[in-house]
């Protein structure tokens, strides 16, 4: 698959730090933007699902007594919305 071009504005101040820099460690401007990219998105934390949200709040299990299947066994749902 063939690279991706994306266009980006940069301020005055951080176009100068990047080619200082590009001049420096002898790499491109797009090597280092790249590199930076990367290393940011990985840092961000992962996207978490509800399921994710409620086992971190503590929320999963605590009611008792129920059976383990409740929430995916259809004869539970027997009247489920009737009136």
């Amino acid at each position: 698959m063939p690279d991706s071009r994306v266009t980006v504005r940069l301020s005055g101040e951080l176009k100068s730090a990047l080619d200082a820099a590009a001049s420096t460690t002898g790499r491109s401007p797009s090597e280092i933007v790249r590199v930076a990219l990367t290393h940011h998105l990985r840092k961000r934390p992962s996207r978490r699902t509800c399921l994710d949200v409620a086992k971190g709040l503590g929320v999963i299990g605590i009611a008792k007594d129920l059976p383990p299947d409740l929430s995916t066994n259809p004869k539970y749902f027997e009247g489920f919305g009737e009136s």
